[in-house]
């Protein structure tokens, strides 16, 4: 990369944001100002109950053209981008063969709940935590290793495609990275620390893939890629960016804890996209959770030291609004649906919980299914709509309880970034329920964002974690506004909603 002490740094960063439901690519100034951008959403393919996958070629595709159309937004050429990072939804695993780069199977998401019975087996009699003091994780479908294990035992094919060499695997950045960087010819397999360490296959210690996990969950150590940090230079795009550096590779939430500018111990943020993703900063010591938290990487620039991070999450946040307007049709838009919450004073006695995938952090229950509770004939469809705002603010509230009682601190402020987070209706509800300042940055696109700064710090594009909080700029603050009485009242009965909700298959 001599070239850069040569010529004029390039003006611009690309982002790559590969998300649960769409890929998105936007273009940042040295400020990190948004210059352009692109998006196009990918199909959920759900073959039957529990399961969801994703096309591995349609997210390819829609990569390139969300690059391409970006740059087109702003009459900008490859020569014009410093680097491009990549973010992406993280447990999402994909097998292909390096020889034809072609999908040996669908993409499956990290929402998909098939590998129940691998992990019940996994488990065993040492129970869920089984593996947790070297990943961080209890053992759930919600991670990677357990995915590759059923790809294995499912489809014979794989078996002779690992004898041949034929066949990796990795995380859509690994997938994405690989394409980009020449595929079949010569493309780099890597994966960085954070994607990595939501696998349950590396060792957050030693950031290194672990033979006693890899014997477990019978996956050969050869098709997975090599673990880099969050924040090199990995190799120059081929093709249509050619040239370009790939200068980052960092799971999506934690990409949005470097774009909400939390570098520092004891910053936190909330993400309520598809799901609802919290993550306070624990510096470089990992922090142990007893309340059902997970502990893994927030992110590693360069040779420094990797940084940890606890975190709780809830599978569905926005998921839950899409039900709503997909599913039953109540709604059309998100708009619509603040409209309907709006159009009554409170829940009305009815209180929601989206656990269509199970229940995540702190619950771990796979076994829970959704349920609406508390319905009456007064019920109507602006209740249900008040109904699942509030979801995400109980569940915030029970994992910001979890992380202050891990983390011994006592939270005053949280940031708070994703689509949900346009509502003001939903982020007053949300700061009603905790009882503290919630707070929206000006740019809400924080998880493309940070995976911009990781790639700008890889290449000089920015020196400092200085320099990228002083881009990081407040934008509302909502403050509480209702009394304890009614607040407790409202968790007494969330709570009872989720104790029905839980154990619900058999």
């Amino acid at each position: 990369m001599a070239h850069y002490s040569l010529l004029p740094m390039p003006k611009y960063i690309a982002s790559l944001d590969q998300g649960t439901s769409s890929t998105r690519c936007m273009i940042f100034d040295s400020h990190g100002r948004v210059i352009s951008f692109a998006s196009r959403q990918h199909r959920q393919i759900t073959p039957q109950p529990g399961w969801v996958e994703h096309d591995p070629t349609e997210i390819l595709d829609n990569a390139e053209w969300a690059i391409s159309t970006a740059l087109g937004q702003a009459d900008l050429v490859p020569d014009d981008l410093a680097a491009l990072g990549v973010t992406n939804q993280r447990e999402t695993i994909v097998a292909w063969n390096r020889l034809t780069g072609k999908p040996m199977y669908t993409a499956i998401s990290w929402q998909d709940t098939r590998t129940a019975r691998i992990c019940e087996q996994l488990a065993g009699e040492r129970g869920t935590n089984r593996f947790r003091t070297k990943t961080g994780l209890p053992i759930a479908t919600y991670f990677s290793g357990p995915k590759i294990t059923w790809l294995f035992n499912n489809y014979p094919l794989l078996e002779k495609a690992v004898a041949d060499g034929d066949l990796i695997c990795g995380t859509i950045d690994s997938w994405l990275i690989w394409n980009f960087s020449g595929g079949s010819k010569g493309g780099m397999h890597i994966t960085d620390v954070t994607n990595a360490s939501r696998t349950s296959l590396m060792n957050i210690n030693t950031l290194d893939w672990d033979e006693e996990l890899l014997d477990a969950m019978a996956v050969p150590r050869g098709v997975l890629p090599e673990i880099h940090s969050s924040s090199e230079i990995y190799a120059e795009a081929k093709g249509a960016l050619a040239g370009v550096p790939l200068a980052s590779a960092i799971g999506d939430q934690q990409a949005a804890l470097l774009g909400q500018a939390c570098f520092d111990k004891g910053e936190i943020k909330a993400t309520y996209g598809t799901g609802l993703f919290i993550l306070m900063n624990t510096g470089e010591e990992p922090n142990w959770s007893d309340q059902g938290l997970l502990t893994t990487l927030a992110y590693r620039i360069g040779s420094q030291p990797a940084v940890y991070c606890l975190e709780g999450s809830v599978p569905a946040a926005g998921a839950s609004i899409s039900w709503l307007r997909d599913n039953l049709g109540l709604v059309s838009t998100s708009k619509e649906l603040d409209e309907l919450a709006e159009s009554v004073n409170d829940n009305g006695g009815v209180y929601f919980v989206p656990a269509f995938s199970g229940l995540f952090a702190p619950y771990w229950d796979p076994q829970a299914r959704g349920l609406i509770a508390g319905l009456t004939g007064y019920a109507n469809k602006g209740h249900i709509a008040r109904a699942t705002l509030e979801a995400a603010a109980f569940q915030t509230q029970k994992l910001i309880s979890a992380i202050e009682q891990d983390s011994n601190t006592d939270i005053a402020t949280l940031k708070v970034d994703g689509g949900m987070a346009n509502s003001n209706l939903a982020m007053q509800i949300l700061a009603n329920i905790l009882d503290i300042d919630v707070v929206r940055p000006s740019n809400l696109e924080t998880t493309s964002l940070g995976a911009a700064f990781a790639a700008g710090l890889a290449v000089g594009f920015w020196d400092s974690f200085d320099e990228l909080s002083s881009h990081w700029e407040e934008g509302e603050r909502f403050e509480p506004r209702i009394d304890s009485e009614t607040r407790e009242r409202y968790l007494r009965f969330w709570e009872k909603a989720v104790t029905r909700s839980m154990a619900w298959l058999e």
